[in-house]
């Protein structure tokens, strides 16, 4: 979606407020695509803070499918989208100042709402997700989702060069 600022930017500097919704379906990134199921509508605030600069804040919330990073089943992850930018209309002032953040979403008037939306899914995308605390994970033999039931494959054991520091972990165990 595309918003004009236009009215932000002219003379009487007025100020855009608009829920406007999400129209990503699929957030695609170097790790891979993630599909986004629920999609709150996302509440933006666009006002003029002088000097060609623009404060931008906006608040709402997706869910995404992804991936376990255990058992690889998948789990449905709520990311806020909670943000407050200060960005620059002109290029070439914003290039030489750097308390402003980076504004590849403002083009002239134009302002590209999803491409905010994707900046700020890159910088609140969850680091670990796990679909319980305790999985399991997957077999490394097999590959057998070890959350669902254990599988045939034979038990390595440790190394028995470790079993000197096992037996001194036992003996510490019952103190």
């Amino acid at each position: 979606m595309i918003l004009d600022l236009s009215s932000v930017l002219s003379e009487q500097h007025n100020t855009i407020e608009q829920s406007v919704p999400v129209e990503m379906d699929v957030f695609r990134c170097e790790t891979g695509d993630f599909k986004l199921i629920k999609k709150s509508l996302l509440s933006l605030c666009i006002a003029y803070a002088g000097n060609k600069t623009l404060e931008i804040s906006g608040k709402g919330e997706v869910t995404a499918v992804i991936p376990c990073d255990r058992c690889l089943s998948e789990v449905q992850a709520k990311i806020p989208l909670s943000f407050r930018r200060k960005v620059s209309v002109d290029p070439e002032a914003a290039a030489m100042t750097e308390d402003l953040d980076e504004s590849n979403y403002i083009d002239g008037y134009n302002f590209d709402v999803e491409q905010l939306i994707y900046n700020e899914l890159l910088v609140g995308w969850p680091t670990k997700i796990l679909c319980s605390e305790d999985c399991k994970g997957i077999c490394s033999v097999c590959g057998q989702n070890l959350n669902e039931g254990t599988c045939d494959c034979e038990d390595t054991g440790l190394d028995p060069r470790m079993s000197v520091i096992r037996d001194v972990f036992k003996n510490f165990k019952e103190v």
